[in-house]
């Protein structure tokens, strides 16, 4: 069969599928006893253990998702590492259309959130809506109405192309008594689905449903239900996983009723049905690409590696990488190409001469900042740091992860020559936040809107390498000058160079910056999330003050927030914080709850107690709280008058 007849045949395959209804989902589902299936997600509940690690169960290849583990690590904002790890995959592995994954969560009770979820970024696409990608691209493992909930800020039927929106996909802890659970899967039933054929797919017994979700008769199509593992993953994974139903691929999940489901008329079925049947075509012929440039780009890299060839780049030669210690060619160790597979497989490797030429030469008149120069390679703008030594714990900790509010690594070089790395990023627009807050006439385009909303992107970030990373990742060196800022102003966090994985790990090479070092990684050497957390504590007393982690005198800033701010009553935390607050602040009217809950979280993050400082998952959502006080914002503010007083205005 040729490839016409095979592009027609998966177009009208893909059709057909598409083209199904999409039956209504009952917004009366009857209530379940621990986990209760309504529009909000599960119920937390005191006798359970949160943020605890959970799982969804997500089918692969549909709503224009490539067949890819970093397509599906993109969605959930995970790296394609962490996917493969929970389905004891290859990193390079390839899903069939339809095949059951395990998405790893980090399923938590934010402080004042009434349901349990796992907050994933997800940013706009033309034709986006909540309903739409709650219902296709998330396969309705959250629902729209609590994507409202968590977005409170955000008008639904106003949505701007590129805002960060974050879906809330249902989750739940295991009971703290539940000594045979290692874990909950959030599971949407499917057509044909019985408890009992669920139990089977997940060897399970159908009671165990029933003592998660309530009786099998409350529940509905589409609706989402727990499941539990009993081993743990991904030693031991459910068949439901295990099975590869290349032969029966089943059909794209049709999405819940939309928010208008009860006045849609049968002319707009019919469109919705045209609209499915065009879009089966495209992605049909989308499918097929994808998988012949997959075939022809294994096929060479198969044939690459029969012949051990040098890999092109400039420093990777005769499939060796050089490593040295101390930044000479031609040093001790050596390893295989093969060990850098998985990079090689996401990176691009550029050559050392192409990077030469698009910086002159690592001209002063291209640098940005430090060691990284700005290149314009093939139309595009690029960041290029150059490194005098060996990146490899570097690289190895940018290839797990993958997330909007983190510098985007595009690839590396390595010049054999000199032993330089090379490692080529995104390039960010607006540079880094420190340059912002100590220039005036900046710091005064820097409204108290934007810098809560970098305040908030920083947290995702950090969010997202502390609770979506195994082994975890510790950044070690976050500070003002390494948060960057893009076109729209919004953060990511850059320079790995000191990042470490693991947790608790002990380490007698203290190394950091002055003002923004935690107090038991100063004294012992321990390296947790939490010194993490204490360096953007730090990061936001500069956003709230606008000058430096440490002054010209050495004194830093926290001490000077606890001496001028932190002590005293919490009665007088507004008129305080308006007193020591940026004056490009005080020029503006800013609420002043929204700037006091800020300062308060930064005096939770700066406590001596390591154990005793939120997580980043409860830091951002008390700053999302605090964005909220835009919204009930009356005018009231206070500010300082020109004889010093605190005044009301």
């Amino acid at each position: 069969m040729g490839p016409p007849r095979l592009l027609a045949l998966a177009a009208l395959l893909l059709c057909r599928l598409c083209a199904l209804p999409a039956p209504a989902r009952s917004q009366n589902a009857t209530t379940p006893v621990a986990a209760p299936a309504s529009v909000e997600g599960f119920n937390c509940s005191a006798n359970r253990s949160y943020p605890c690690q959970a799982y969804a169960l997500y089918r692969a290849g549909f709503a224009g998702v490539p067949l890819d583990l970093a397509a599906v690590g993109d969605l959930f904002g995970l790296s394609r590492f962490m996917v493969a790890h929970a389905n004891n995959l290859s990193t390079t592995a390839s899903p069939a259309a339809g095949q059951p994954l395990l998405v790893p969560l980090q399923c938590g009770c934010p402080s004042g959130s009434p349901n349990s979820y796992a907050p994933t970024q997800y940013q706009i696409n033309p034709g986006d809506t909540y309903w739409i990608v709650s219902t296709t691209k998330l396969q309705n493992l959250t629902q729209y109405q609590a994507v409202e909930r968590v977005n409170p800020t955000l008008v639904p039927t106003n949505l701007d192309v590129g805002v960060m929106v974050t879906f809330p996909i249902f989750c739940q802890c295991p009971a703290a008594a539940d000594n045979a659970t290692t874990a909950l899967v959030t599971y949407v039933i499917q057509q044909g689905d019985t408890y009992s054929s669920i139990a089977s797919a997940f060897a399970v017994d159908a009671q165990s449903l029933v003592s998660l979700n309530g009786p099998e008769q409350g529940t509905q199509l589409f609706s989402e239900i727990l499941v539990p593992l009993r081993r743990q993953v991904p030693q031991w994974l459910p068949p439901i996983v295990l099975r590869n139903n290349v032969s029966t691929t089943p059909a794209s999940p049709p999405p819940s009723a939309s928010p208008a489901a009860t006045v849609v008329s049968n002319d707009r079925n019919g469109v919705v049905t045209g609209l499915a049947v065009g879009l089966g075509v495209i992605g049909a012929l989308w499918l097929l690409q994808m998988l012949l440039l997959a075939c022809l780009w294994r096929r060479l890299k198969a044939k690459g590696r029969r012949g051990d060839p040098v890999v092109s780049g400039g420093g990777i030669e005769g499939g060796r990488f050089a490593k040295s210690a101390s930044g000479r060619a031609g040093g001790g160790d050596r390893f295989l190409v093969s060990d850098i597979s998985e990079w090689l497989d996401k990176y691009r490797v550029f050559k050392i001469e192409e990077l030469e030429r698009c910086t002159g030469g690592f001209d002063d008149a291209h640098l940005i900042q430090g060691s990284v120069y700005k290149a314009t390679i093939d139309g595009e703008v690029f960041a290029v740091k150059k490194m005098k030594w060996d990146a490899c714990e570097e690289l190895k900790i940018l290839q797990k992860v993958n997330h909007s509010n983190l510098v985007k690594l595009e690839g590396f070089c390595i010049n054999s020559e000199t032993g330089d790395c090379f490692l080529v990023y995104e390039y960010v627009e607006n540079g880094s936040l420190d340059l912002w807050l100590l220039d005036r006439d900046r710091a005064r385009r820097l409204d108290w809107r934007t810098r809560l909303h970098i305040a908030l992107d920083l947290a995702h970030g950090l969010q997202y390498i502390h609770e979506h990373t195994w082994p975890r990742v510790v950044h070690k060196d976050i500070k003002s000058s390494n948060v960057l800022l893009d076109a729209r102003m919004r953060a990511k966090i850059a320079n790995f160079g000191l990042a470490k994985t693991g947790h608790n790990a002990v380490t007698t090479h203290i190394v950091g910056t002055q003002g923004y070092i935690a107090p038991e990684y100063l004294a012992d050497g321990l390296v947790t999330t939490k010194m993490d957390v204490y360096a953007y504590g730090v990061v936001l007393l500069e956003l709230v003050s606008g000058r430096e982690a440490a002054g010209e005198n050495g004194e830093p800033l926290w001490a000077d927030a606890d001496d001028r701010v932190f002590r005293g009553r919490d009665e007088r935390l507004e008129a305080r914080v308006a007193a020591w607050m940026d004056p490009a602040l005080a020029e503006q009217t800013c609420p002043p709850g929204s700037v006091a809950s800020v300062v308060g979280v930064a005096r939770a993050c700066l406590h001596r107690d390591p154990s005793k400082r939120p997580s980043m998952v409860d830091v951002a959502y008390t700053l999302s709280k605090a964005d909220e006080h835009f919204a009930d914002y009356s005018g009231d503010s206070v500010s300082v008058d020109g004889s010093g007083e605190i005044a009301a205005r």
